[in-house]
């Protein structure tokens, strides 16, 4: 199984009102809460990986069956450390695997890849029509601070919610209620947009309209038809 354990497939590109959500579907959109990874930055796990390893490895390091890979990321997502997630991967898994995990984790600036294009652009032009702009995503404390310093988009955006540090993660309902709390902002009012759809159900389970992200241009148009006013694509 490549990626993450309970992934599942949701149509993307479309705004999501299942569950609770439901009865919020057609209310006014205020405020965007953003996953980080793949949305507003790449992180592509194989990246840290060239240099050392062989492409052939780095697949077989991406099958969860075998590896462990993203069960080992979940722990530190949770709360856990590096260390215990390696601990994980060296019981469960075994070599090479806890040795591709451990120079992961000693690599994991490589991971990073980069702004996703049009986001910084659409994130300032929401905050310029009115829009409240917010982050929520899966992070462990180890690692986070890292794309904290390479990246001035999430500096942009008006509060954030990191997964480790409270040791809850998407997409249990429960951290989607932690954030609005902490951001101080109704569900009624909220788009939460994730590349995951597994992320974009939890979600709607905790009343908020969801979307599977693909790419920042088609959002854009969704968040026009929704009837927010920011430029549209010329």
């Amino acid at each position: 199984m490549k990626g993450w354990r309970g992934e599942v497939d949701v149509t993307p590109d479309i705004i999501l009102s299942d569950e609770a959500a439901t009865c919020v579907r057609d209310l006014p959109i205020k405020n965007v809460i953003f996953d980080f990874g793949n949305v507003l930055i790449y992180w592509k796990p194989e990246t840290a990986m060239i240099g050392r390893y062989s492409s052939q490895a780095i697949e077989a390091m991406l099958d969860n069956d075998r590896s462990g890979f993203f069960d080992a990321n979940d722990i530190m997502d949770g709360g856990g450390t590096c260390a215990q997630a390696l601990e994980w991967v060296r019981e469960h898994k075994g070599s090479p695997w806890d040795e591709m995990f451990s120079y992961y984790c000693a690599n994991f600036q490589d991971s990073l890849d980069g702004p996703v294009p049009g986001a910084r652009k659409l994130v300032g032009d929401l905050k310029a029509a009115g829009i409240g702009v917010w982050g929520l995503s899966n992070w462990g404390s180890e690692l986070f601070p890292i794309a904290w310093r390479r990246f001035p988009i999430l500096h942009g955006l008006d509060g954030l919610v990191v997964s480790g540090p409270i040791h809850m993660r998407k997409p249990d309902p429960v951290i989607f209620k932690y954030a609005l709390d902490r951001f101080g902002v109704g569900a009624d009012g909220c788009l939460f947009v994730d590349d995951k759809g597994m992320n974009v159900v939890g979600a709607n389970k905790a009343g908020i309209r969801g979307y599977r992200f693909t790419d920042p241009d088609r959002l854009r148009d969704t968040l026009i038809g929704a009837g927010i006013g920011i430029p549209p694509l010329i």
